[in-house]
């Protein structure tokens, strides 16, 4: 029997006849008082079933206390002709009896089963104002920060194809100043100052692309990191 039991509880008991004759049966217990039991006895057909319903009387549970209640069924063959019941249980010899006993548990359910009957029992919660004004901005941030990749890829690829422009710029000046060098050395009459001027002009160029590199790859950080 499962609590509470502040109503009455009520259990079923199947009674089965596997014999090919008629059986009569009757349910005994100890507590006749606690206990209502329908029906209380009876006849079985051969192969047949009956559900016997056992209905406890409500009572003030001691899990301390120990259940001594206990529930016998008792069985005989029925005699042909059978007008009687009574007379049958006082007229049947002790040989031709068959019993089973059955013991009385008592289950209380236990605080974690009940916080789980009445979570099962309620229905979804629905999130409150605050609840939601936490998740929601999810999608939209994600979807600026999308906005913002984009952003930065097509700002990537405008900062590299102008560092590829200038690198050709670099390089065909660093062609031309090299070429000028070869000229200045075979042509003796050439100022040494505009030589160094041209040099000048040619290594600061490398110098040029690493500040535009640096500018690049801060730019880039900064819209990670902000």
């Amino acid at each position: 029997f499962s609590g509470p039991f502040t109503d009455v509880v009520t259990t079923n008991l199947k009674l089965r006849n596997p014999s090919d004759r008629k059986v009569c049966f009757k349910v005994k217990t100890t507590a006749p008082r606690r206990y209502c039991v329908r029906p209380n006895s009876g006849i079985i057909d051969p192969g047949s079933s009956v559900i016997v319903s056992v209905m406890l009387q409500p009572f003030d549970y001691d899990p301390n206390e120990k259940s001594k209640h206990k529930f016998m069924v008792q069985t005989t063959y029925a005699p042909p002709n059978i007008t009687d019941m009574e007379a049958v249980w006082k007229e049947a010899k002790p040989d031709e009896l068959m019993d089973s006993k059955l013991r009385c548990v008592f289950e209380m359910p236990n605080e974690n089963d009940k916080l789980n009957d009445i979570d099962a029992s309620k229905p979804a919660p629905v999130l409150n104002t605050s609840k939601q004004d936490g998740p929601m901005p999810k999608p939209h941030s994600v979807s600026l920060n999308d906005t913002e990749t984009r952003k930065l890829v097509e700002e990537c690829k405008r900062l590299q194809a102008e560092i590829m422009k200038l690198t050709d710029e670099n390089r065909h000046l660093r062609d031309e100043g090299l070429r000028l060098r070869k000229v200045a050395h075979s042509d003796k009459s050439g100022s040494p100052t505009a030589l160094a001027l041209r040099d000048n002009g040619s290594n600061s160029l490398p110098s040029l692309l690493v500040v535009i590199a640096a500018i690049f790859i801060g730019f880039f950080l900064g819209k990670f990191i902000l």
